[in-house]
């Protein structure tokens, strides 16, 4: 499932699964297919050549920051490649086979710069899914090139009913162990499709934009606040250039509403649609208060006045 905005909430009190690495490296070694060659960086063309190139963004080594190019599907083919059959991605009805590369090698292979070690995936309704460090580490999220060794023309429709088109391309992982739990809610798979564009970019300039503000930045609630609002609201919500654009509302309207009228926006991140009926995120989320909460005492950090001032 890929259209989570607001509701889908993850942070603190690390749960990291010792063994995750270890099944993952049994995993990959018992189904990796051989490929030894990678497309060198001059591969990446200036323009697109087909519609289901895939857009190739951020900071790219020995390219100026910001400039794009473009990588056929045929070339990313040629990049070492993985395979497994996922049981848990909820894109998918059952066990399903997926192939393709690994976040981690496709940086490497097409020159993301030292610093840019953070992957952006942008899908065509501009909702955008952050993959940094730690989550790469933890998760080990593929490119997906085919399903059930088909191509995306042949793919299943989303999850969710709209029969959309699921590809040009979509992310996934092998299997998903959350790393991480706070209050009411734990780290989620970050699975979209639609993928149109790639970004590898530097974690602290993307998270930078959203970093909590004011003299109550450093309390227990707005660090909780944070961490969820960075993996989950940063999705759909944008704060200037950073950050997903698909719910068409800002970052800085989400703190107007958890200032002027933390009810409402408790009963916006619990059940969207019942505060807008054309919302698309799921409803009944089932956060507790504690969770609602911090995200009332972060977003009110880019207010001019923080929860504990009002009156």
């Amino acid at each position: 499932m890929r259209r989570l905005c607001i509701g889908s909430l993850a942070a603190a009190g690390l749960l990291l699964t010792g063994g995750m690495a270890l099944d993952y490296a049994k995993q990959r070694d018992a189904t990796a297919i051989p490929a030894a060659r990678s497309v060198p960086v001059t591969k990446l063309q200036a323009a697109r050549q087909s519609s289901s190139d895939l857009e190739v963004g951020g900071e790219l080594a020995g390219l100026p920051p910001g400039v794009t190019r473009y990588i056929t599907r045929e070339d990313l083919l040629t990049l070492p490649q993985v395979t497994y059959t996922v049981s848990d991605d909820s894109n998918f009805t059952g066990a399903t086979k997926i192939s393709g590369v690994p976040l981690e090698d496709l940086a490497r292979s097409l020159g993301a710069a030292p610093q840019a070690a953070m992957v952006v995936a942008i899908c065509d309704d501009k909702y955008r899914a952050n993959y940094p460090r730690e989550y790469v580490a933890a998760h080990h999220p593929l490119l997906v090139l085919a399903v059930n060794g088909q191509p995306p023309s042949s793919w299943p429709k989303d999850s969710e009913g709209h029969g959309y088109d699921m590809g040009p391309y979509m992310i996934s992982h092998p299997i998903f162990k959350p790393s991480f739990k706070i209050f009411s809610h734990a780290d989620e798979p970050q699975v979209p499709w639609g993928v149109v564009r790639i970004e590898f970019r530097n974690e602290n300039t993307v998270f930078g934009a959203i970093l909590p503000r004011a003299r109550h930045a450093a309390t227990p609630l707005v660090k909780a606040g944070y961490r969820i609002a960075q993996q989950n609201c940063f999705r759909c919500h944008n704060m200037g250039r950073e950050g997903g654009q698909k719910s068409g509302t800002p970052w800085l309207v989400l703190s107007a509403w958890a200032m002027a009228s933390p009810e409402y926006f408790a009963a916006y991140v619990r059940d969207p649609q019942s505060k807008n009926p054309l919302a698309e995120m799921p409803g009944n989320s089932g956060y507790d208060d504690a969770t609602v909460g911090a995200l009332i005492n972060y977003f009110g950090t880019f207010s001019p006045y923080s929860p504990e001032d009002k009156p």
